[in-house]
């Protein structure tokens, strides 16, 4: 009886840690987080987020190589990140599905995805999710924009269809990097980021 209390009061410690390293949200004037912390790029180079951030801010997209609306915003995406590296704000996309890595997420698998899909940025493995614990970033694609302070700014989708280019009707990121780079508060700092859910291991 003691020791089948004690084991339930454990896994409830152990829950409630958990939900509470999930459930924190990344508010808007936070800076980046772990921002030092060194993941691996494609090319092999270990290398960190402040280290990627150019002279006018960072971007920071949480993606997949197969999720389906990855597919779907892949010109947006491109588009985007472009736009940002043009602008001298650093880009960063990052794969966290750790839960996934044997089966099309691997670091192997992501260079191909990078090659296939002409990647111009970095693209980062987040081993055990860590930083998408830290953005509390839960979809792909899902975006962060911090600005030359390093202070986020912008968090959210890249615009307001993600699953129908033709539908869109606002530009949300690209709006957001342009009130930035004009010494503006972002207009609309926030929305909602719909996607394929990250696999992180249970």
């Amino acid at each position: 009886m003691f020791k089948s209390a004690f084991y339930l009061s454990l896994c409830t410690v152990i829950l409630t840690s958990f939900r509470s390293a999930r459930d924190a949200n990344l508010d808007l004037g936070a800076p980046i987080p772990k921002a030092e912390t060194r993941l691996t790029d494609i090319s092999g180079k270990e290398i960190s987020l402040n280290a990627i951030k150019n002279s006018n801010g960072l971007l920071v997209i949480f993606v997949a190589n197969q999720c389906p609306y990855m597919l779907r915003n892949k010109e947006r995406l491109q588009a985007v990140c472009a736009f940002a590296q043009k602008n001298n704000v650093g880009v960063a996309m990052i794969n966290s599905n750790e839960a996934n890595r044997a089966e099309g997420e691997s670091l192997a698998a992501m260079k191909a995805y990078a090659g296939q899909h002409q990647f111009s940025w970095y693209y980062l493995l987040d081993r055990n999710a860590e930083l998408a614990d830290a953005f509390d970033a839960n979809h792909t694609p899902e975006c962060f924009l911090f600005d030359k302070s390093g202070k986020l700014v912008y968090k959210g989708g890249i615009d307001d269809s993600p699953g129908n280019a033709e539908a869109v009707k606002a530009h949300l990121l690209r709006n957001a990097m342009n009130d930035m780079l004009a010494g503006k508060a972002v207009s609309i700092a926030s929305s909602a980021a719909l996607g394929c859910n990250i696999k992180r291991k249970l």
